[in-house]
């Protein structure tokens, strides 16, 4: 049997949604959506973890795309990118009809049991 390639959509989806499987990630993400675009030393400071740490926080999203990095003088800025907030939300939308589906059938599969 030949080896199957990773879909690379499922790669892609995995990446987002590692990224946003992280508390302090996901309140940076809240704080960029409130704030707009903000430096690292703006962001860092509603946190107990050191610059360095959110730092990489803020390089993981933006590996995973959901924001973006600019310099803006002597300032590193980061923006949420909504596209790619978009996308989760229709993959989350496509797993969602998916056990709507599923559990449709079981209930149908059940109902003709009990008859």
């Amino acid at each position: 049997m030949p080896k199957r390639q990773p879909d690379l959509r499922l790669r892609d989806a995995a990446l987002l949604f590692a990224a946003l499987g992280d508390e302090t990630r996901l309140r940076l993400l809240r704080q960029l959506a409130e704030v707009g675009p903000a430096s690292i030393s703006a962001l860092a400071h509603n946190f107990r973890v050191s610059r360095q740490a959110v730092t990489k926080h803020l390089q993981f999203l933006a590996l995973a795309s959901i924001i973006h990095g600019k310099r803006a003088g002597r300032e590193h800025l980061w923006t949420l990118n909504p596209a790619r907030l978009a996308q989760a939300q229709r993959s989350l939308e496509i797993i969602t009809r998916g056990w709507d589906d599923a559990l449709g059938r079981l209930k149908a599969h059940l109902e003709v049991e009990l008859e």
